[in-house]
């Protein structure tokens, strides 16, 4: 055994043996159904069903491929438009460069967004054979949009900026490509499809009016020129995955804010290191000089000369209330600002709602957020502001397999308080970053997703991966504080190319609890060549354990594991984002999480060439599964396009929803 793997194994020492795990499996009690009802119930025998379906190997090809039997639905692709007398993005011209003509950007507002990320589908009929789509629409992939744009390659070197220098007009095609599309979707005969005519179509863009709500709401720091009373920001963006509310909303989770905004070398300059508002930005690992996309050099509500605290604004949990076009979304300020992943809810037993988020950064957090009163399904109105009063809590993982929920609370005897560099509880909020490593945090590998398992209770965080994590204990200056980038017990690995997940479960089955006991679920990674194991006190630095599973030709290789979803029966189900261990396309798997098949993961679907796979939502009759296929052709230009997905060869590559479904009907997946 190398030296790597033995601290790699005391690491990874289990807390149950195998027959403990599966006898647990077994024993859960059943919990909600949906987070939606405290009384709803399934019976064990539910939560142990299998799946059925011939799993597929992985590709490389430029194709949507799926298990036999399966087919899919286009649904809507970017451009698409939304509303009558608009047109549809003429994708054939994109490297004649028709978004750089006048009028791209009021049509590109109007349309289906790019880049796809979260879904979630509300049923407008019993069955859902009608329903709305909430759908993210994360970044710009500027490089398949305008001809002669360098991508993000040219973005560290200015080339971004530059072009924007010369196209200015870009700025705000880009701005209205960004954020949600709600879109109205009917499956009629089995076939999926948009209602053209909807009167819940919408955009909600990066300059849509949005109202600030909770405690940072009209605080220092969140106040501008343009808005000095710190009530109402311009815009969401950054939106990556998201959640839904047991009152019917959708909550959009801010991610990538620090990509938008230009110049901070020069307010350093100016300012000085300690200045507070720098070193909050420099938690956020903000560029020095260009941002990604350039819009400093257009809108300087983007450069942070002229605003510095516009970022403040952002990293935030948006709610949209899918059936009321009118009604402005609302940032909710009380679940803490950071690179928001996801936002899962869960209402607990005495009627409390439970989100779980994520930190989607390296050496980040998982943390959690209790309203302060109880959901009442009875008055929705009483539950419109439920998220805006409650406690955020961040998790601490240890070493025996417990671990706590500790409130980030402002509290002027310690230890979030002036002295620490907080003024007030929205301060605390504002700098959650800040305030979550002084109360002694786990830095985790990128904690993207953070999802509940429906029928066991059960929370998943899926830990992409990170390529800086030490193979030793080594506490360096890392985005703007000092951090050991070592192993730890929940992040075992050193150069995490594949990523993790980890299961955990409240004490008590109480979502409101301050403290949990936790497992590592599954190491990503190939499970071929011996390499899959039945114990973590087997493992090495190469290993692969999928809950204790063993056997290696009933299982798929799967590496950076990204957003998550539970069919109605407690399957897990995976899509990836990132490096694959047989060098394939990014795709979706899924497996049992109790009983005898309890991490048998198997592979269900892969994705065109250059996309990330996002979305992972059901029906309510689970007979039809909604992913995202986001940035197709990645790596590729609108004059050099490596992919041609959705519309074939001779096309360009465009970000779209698809509608897996059975053909002839049936569950997804049985």
């Amino acid at each position: 055994m190398s030296n790597e793997s033995k601290p790699f194994q005391a690491l990874l020492a289990q807390r149950f043996s195998r027959r403990e795990v599966l006898q647990a499996g077994f024993a859960l009690a059943p919990l909600v159904l949906g987070g939606c009802s405290p009384t709803s119930t399934t019976g064990p025998s539910k939560a142990a069903r299998g799946l059925g379906f011939q799993p597929i190997r992985g590709s490389t090809a430029d194709a949507i491929i799926l298990p036999p039997g399966y087919t899919y639905d286009v649904v809507a692709r970017w451009g698409d438009a939304l509303f009558d007398g608009v047109p549809d993005l003429d994708a054939a011209r994109l490297a004649d460069g028709v978004l750089l003509e006048p009028g791209a950007a009021e049509l590109q507002s109007k349309q289906f967004g790019q880049n796809c990320d979260a879904i979630h589908f509300f049923a407008l009929d019993p069955r859902g054979d009608r329903g709305i789509l909430c759908v993210n629409n994360e970044f710009t992939d500027d490089a398949l949009m305008y001809p002669g744009h360098a991508g993000f390659a040219g973005a560290s070197r200015g080339a971004a900026r530059a072009y924007v220098e010369t196209h200015p007009q870009i700025v705000a095609v880009s701005q209205a490509a960004q954020g949600v599309s709600i879109i109205e979707v009917v499956r009629e005969h089995g076939v999926w499809k948009r209602v053209k005519r909807s009167r819940y179509a919408r955009r909600i863009t990066a300059t849509t009016p949005i109202e600030i709500g909770g405690p940072a709401r009209g605080a220092a720091l969140m106040r501008t020129t343009a808005d000095p009373s710190g009530t109402r920001v311009l815009g969401t963006f950054g939106n990556c995955a998201g959640g839904r509310t047991p009152w019917g909303t959708y909550l959009t989770a801010e991610e990538n804010i620090q990509d938008y905004f230009g110049n901070y070398a020069l307010l350093q300059e100016q300012r000085g290191a300690d200045d507070p508002i720098v070193a909050a930005h420099s938690r956020y690992g903000m560029w020095k000089t260009h941002s990604l996309y350039g819009w400093e050099a257009a809108d300087t509500r983007f450069d942070l000369i002229h605003n510095p605290t516009e970022p403040f604004r952002f990293g935030w949990i948006v709610e949209i209330d899918p059936m009321d076009p009118n009604r402005p979304p609302v940032k909710r300020t009380a679940l803490g600002r950071f690179a928001h992943e996801c936002a899962s809810t869960f209402v607990a037993p005495d009627g409390r709602v439970a989100v779980y988020m994520g930190d989607d950064a390296k050496f980040e957090y998982v943390y959690k957020f209790v309203t302060a009163r109880k959901f009442d399904p009875k008055n929705p109105a009483a539950n419109r502001d439920l998220l805006d009063a409650g406690t955020l809590y961040v998790a601490r993982f240890d070493a025996n397999g417990s671990g706590e929920w500790l409130p980030l609370v402002y509290d002027e005897k310690g230890p979030l308080n002036e002295a620490a560099g907080f003024r007030d509880q929205a301060e605390v909020l504002i700098k959650a970053r800040a305030a979550a490593a002084i109360l002694g945090a786990t830095p985790m590998d990128r904690p993207e997703d953070v999802d509940v398992n429906p029928v066991t209770g059960r929370i998943y965080i899926a830990c992409t991966n990170n390529d800086s994590r030490a193979a030793e204990s080594v506490v360096k200056h890392y985005r703007g504080r000092e951090v050991d980038l070592g192993p730890n017990p929940a992040n075992p690995r050193a150069l995490n190319r594949y990523g993790h997940i980890i299961e955990i479960r409240e004490a008590g089955d109480d979502h409101t609890s301050t403290s949990f006991s936790w497992e590592v679920f599954l190491l990503a990674g190939d499970p071929r060549g011996g390499r899959l194991i039945a114990s973590l006190t087997d493992a090495t630095s190469e290993s692969a354990y999928y809950a204790g599973y063993t056997n290696a030709d009933e299982v798929s290789p799967i590496g950076s594991p990204d957003n998550l979803g539970f069919d109605r029966d407690g399957n897990l189900w995976i899509v990836t984002d990132g490096e694959q261990p047989d060098e394939s396309n990014n795709g979706c798997w899924v497996c049992p999480t109790v009983g005898p098949e309890r991490g048998r993961l198997q592979r269900f679907m892969s994705g065109p060439v250059g996309a990330e796979i996002c979305g992972c939502e059901f029906t309510p009759d689970g007979e039809t599964l909604f992913l995202s296929i986001q940035h197709p052709g990645s790596g590729g230009s609108v004059t050099e396009p490596i992919s041609h997905w959705p519309d074939g060869p001779g096309t360009q590559p465009r970000a779209s929803v698809i509608a897996v479904r059975r053909e002839g009907g049936g569950r997804v997946g049985g």
